[in-house]
């Protein structure tokens, strides 16, 4: 397959495949994915656990630098899913190659997060401090809720100096809670770049470091990457060749995937983790290209205006349907006339 059929909504599978066919491990990601907060997302547990014993390997790729795997695995194991550490991949983990490329250890190194990063960087050998005084030879940045001005201080006054090393774990402005969408590491490190005007390299999604890392870890032949954000879980996926699905469960919901840009666009849109073993229709394109079907959900583009012409029965048939119309006309979104009940 392609590149760009892959990318166009037109994926030429012949007959309805589940997503989960031919899959030997699944990469999921956790906030908005798995759980929010403390809770389950409704159904992913009993989904994932299927998957295992229908012989699908789960790992979880997470850029949320807060926790250890080890922790990570204990949450999950207390919402019902059988996982052990060393099935978390973690974007402290990218971070420290990363790192390990730029410096070795036992290099001294300033720590803006929590406790993940703290454990991958003491496990590689490196000397943690949370003081520019301490002459770090590198800062290391991620998420943690308790990370407040005196960290960013502290980083912005050690990377004044030049030679100084930064890295981040990941730069994602939101982070899915139980009570809704919160600011996420992308908002700390900005401001810290604000400070010191420069740019730290990145590990986490949707750099590819952190999939290659999985994929070696795992062995994986035929993975298929499972996120809830298009800029980060389904970009960084396309950046490595993977197959990919966007669960709707998260931050990115309707109105995000009609818009999405070609490089974010992912082959499977679900309204949660059940459909990942549900046989998934491929969009019928009309011979004058103006019009897709999905299941009797009828989508047309007359001129610049998308007109639904059949809801069907189901919601995300109807989205699949308007998303695969949109992308293959080849136009932003901007500058389509798009009926506000596609994405409200």
């Amino acid at each position: 397959m392609s590149e760009a059929s892959r990318r166009s909504g037109l994926f030429g599978r012949g007959r309805e495949r589940a997503p989960l066919d031919g899959v030997d491990v699944v990469l999921a990601d956790l906030d908005g994915v798995l759980y929010a907060g403390a809770g389950a997302i409704p159904h992913a547990i009993e989904a994932m656990t299927a998957a295992q014993g229908a012989g699908v390997r789960i790992g979880c790729i997470t850029n949320n630098a807060a926790r250890s795997d080890r922790t990570v695995a204990e949450h999950l194991i207390s919402l019902g899913l059988s996982v052990e550490p060393d099935d978390i991949v973690t974007s402290p983990q990218a971070a420290t190659a990363v790192l390990a490329e730029l410096i070795e250890a036992p290099a001294t190194v300033l720590v803006v997060g929590g406790d993940g990063l703290i454990v991958e960087l003491e496990k590689a050998g490196y000397r943690v401090t949370r003081s520019a005084e301490d002459h770090p030879a590198a800062v290391v940045q991620g998420f943690a809720p308790d990370v407040g001005w005196r960290q960013l201080a502290e980083a912005s006054f050690a990377l004044a100096d030049d030679s100084v090393h930064w890295v981040a774990t990941n730069t994602d402005w939101t982070i899915p809670q139980a009570r809704g969408v919160a600011p996420g590491n992308g908002t700390l490190v900005s401001a810290v770049h604000t400070a010191v005007g420069r740019l730290p390299v990145v590990a986490g999604k949707p750099e590819r470091r952190i999939f290659d890392l999985a994929i070696e870890r795992f062995g994986a032949k035929s993975p298929l990457a499972v996120g809830d954000r298009l800029d980060t879980d389904i970009l960084g996926a396309n950046r490595a060749g993977i197959p990919s699905a966007l669960v709707l469960t998260g931050i990115d919901k309707a109105k995000q995937v009609l818009a999405a840009a070609v490089e974010e666009r992912p082959d499977f849109v679900l309204s949660d983790l059940r459909e990942l073993s549900e046989p998934y229709p491929e969009p019928k394109l009309s011979r004058s290209g103006d019009s897709v079907e999905v299941r009797g959900s009828l989508v047309r583009l007359e001129g610049s205006s998308v007109r639904i012409v059949k809801r069907g029965d189901r919601e995300i048939d109807l989205l699949r349907a308007a998303s695969t119309l949109i992308w293959k006309s080849g136009r932003p979104i901007y500058a389509l006339d798009v009926p506000e009940e596609l994405y409200s």
